[in-house]
């Protein structure tokens, strides 16, 4: 799904059904032009640094990345880890937008840079509406570098 080389939004969701979700908010919300969703830390750390499978793919980075914490093979905190403490990488917004409400989670978010930290509402009209604010945000009013 999308365009390699224009990637907005980098979805890291392992949940078949939040990931779902997730995209049909984008989607009602007209924010799924170029989606790319990921299962695993792993797949999304070779996605954004061109490695393994996508070593092929001259890509541009994606204007946001929408992490999960729990994730198998790489977590999401170690995920934001290496995206933060990267120049190339450091300054894409990421939003962990997970099911986690423990305090820890949200503290080790920040304290390793992350840009937001929502929970995931159970409610779908909710989750629409949290995801359409979350888009026009990022993809349409907040000002970032620009990639090459």
């Amino acid at each position: 799904m999308g365009n390699y080389n224009e990637v907005e939004i980098l979805l890291v969701e392992d949940n078949p059904n939040d990931a779902e979700m997730t995209i049909r908010a984008l989607k009602k919300s007209n924010l799924a032009n170029n989606i790319v969703h990921v299962i695993d830390g792993e797949e999304a750390l070779n996605f954004i640094f061109g490695r393994e499978k996508y070593s092929g793919n001259k890509q541009s980075l994606p204007k946001v990345i929408l992490l999960d914490i729990k994730l198998p093979k790489i977590d999401g905190l170690e995920v934001l880890k290496e995206i933060k403490s990267n120049e190339l990488t450091k300054t894409i917004p990421v939003v962990m937008l997970t099911s986690s409400k423990e305090e820890r989670d949200i503290i080790e978010s920040y304290k390793l840079g992350v840009n937001s930290y929502i929970a995931k509402p159970v409610d779908f009209d909710q989750f629409v509406e949290a995801i359409k604010h979350l888009g026009l945000y990022w993809l349409l009013l907040n000002q970032s570098p620009i990639h090459k």
